[in-house]
């Protein structure tokens, strides 16, 4: 991904995307990842690559915020991420807008990387390095994050 932009064309292009942005999250020492997208539902969250990823991108020091219309499939569509998400919880954030009509599909790392779904049917989209694409997702990411709140608790108290 050392290109500046890189046009994402077919649905395996958006998997793969994703999967290197957290591959060089975790080599660049990243401090923070912003994932946003209605359902999730399309992600490869549970795929076992990403989860590695996952893992070796995470310390304490490092955040991950989740938006999301809803999180209703997440446990059901991505059991492997909501398993590797428990002891990361203290990092680990997911919060829901349900005021948006549709929530855009990205991935940003502030300061470092910004992929976006624009076309979720026929999978068009972009990764880029671009100063004008970072603080335009910033914006973006920002704006659904003012008018979100915390969700899909990693575990739940009994009474």
């Amino acid at each position: 991904m050392a290109e500046s932009l890189f046009r994402i064309q077919t649905r395996t292009q958006f998997h793969e995307a994703l999967l290197a942005a957290i591959e060089e999250a975790a080599y660049g020492g990243w401090p923070e990842l912003r994932l946003c997208d209605g359902d999730y539902a399309d992600w490869p969250l549970g795929d076992r690559r990403f989860v590695a990823a996952l893992e070796r991108w995470v310390t304490s020091r490092r955040r991950l915020v989740l938006l999301a219309s809803t999180f209703d499939d997440v446990a059901r569509r991505h059991a492997r991420w909501v398993a590797w998400r428990k002891p990361w919880s203290h990092v680990v954030e997911c919060r829901v807008n349900e005021e948006a009509s549709e929530l855009p599909c990205l991935l940003h790392a502030p300061g470092n990387l910004h992929l976006e779904l624009v076309d979720r049917t026929t999978y068009r989209g972009t990764v880029s390095r671009e100063r004008s694409d970072l603080v335009r997702g910033r914006e973006i990411f920002d704006a659904v994050l003012q008018r979100s709140m915390p969700a899909f608790p990693a575990t739940t108290a009994g009474l």
